[in-house]
Order: C-alpha cells, then structure tokens, then sequence
C-alpha cells in the first residue's frame, strides 16, 4: 500500500517559517521524482517546488529564494523548507510523486499564513 504522509502545517506570522515534510512508504522512494504544490481557497492547485532523484530542484518563480526542497532516500522522505513567508502562501499542500506512469498524492498538510 502506498502512503505520501505529510506533516508541519500549521499558523504562522508572516516573514516565519515552517518545514513541510512528507514520508513516503510502499514505493521504491529513490527513482521517484518528488514534487509539493498547493491549493489555495478558491483556486487551482499549482506546482510549487520539485525534485529529481538525482536531487536537481526546481521552483515556482513565486517561491524562488524563500523555499528550499529537499529529499532523504535513506528516510524515504521529502522536505520543503519555507522561509519569510507571506499572506499569499497560505493553502493546503500537498506531496506529490511520479515515476513513469506511477503517480501519488498525499492528503494535504494546511499552512496558513496571518497576523
């Protein structure tokens, strides 16, 4: 059975920070490329930040510089570093996993931003 297990949402200042992490198990974690994106209310679900299994990241333009991915094979496990955080990154986010034609979602860990 494969599970993509987020946790490390919660409520945040703006400019805080938070680190999202998601375990993965069932699934031969390390060939697998890693993604996290996000659902605001009312609006579509966006790519914010992947990552190969070779370890190359990529990012959202809106999140370049403040958020960081990250991946532990050994721990079966995706991060996502989110610093100086803003109003506008309050969602749900979601992990994310491809290979090939295989692809699994976990179910949404919430971060809201607000003063």
């Amino acid at each position: 059975q494969v599970q993509l297990v987020e946790s490390g949402g919660g409520l945040v200042q703006p400019g805080g920070s938070l680190r999202l992490s998601c375990a993965a198990s069932g699934i031969e974690f390390s060939i697998y490329v890693m993604a996290w994106y996000r659902q605001a209310p009312g609006k579509q679900r966006e790519l914010v930040a992947r990552i190969t299994s070779g370890g190359m990241p990529n990012y959202a333009d809106s999140v370049k510089g403040r958020f960081t991915i990250s991946r532990d094979n050994a721990k079966k496990t995706v991060y996502l570093q989110m610093n100086s955080l803003q109003v506008e990154d309050t969602a749900v986010y979601y992990c994310n996993g491809i290979f090939s034609r295989l692809g699994y979602w976990g179910q949404g860990t919430e971060v809201t931003v607000s003063s």
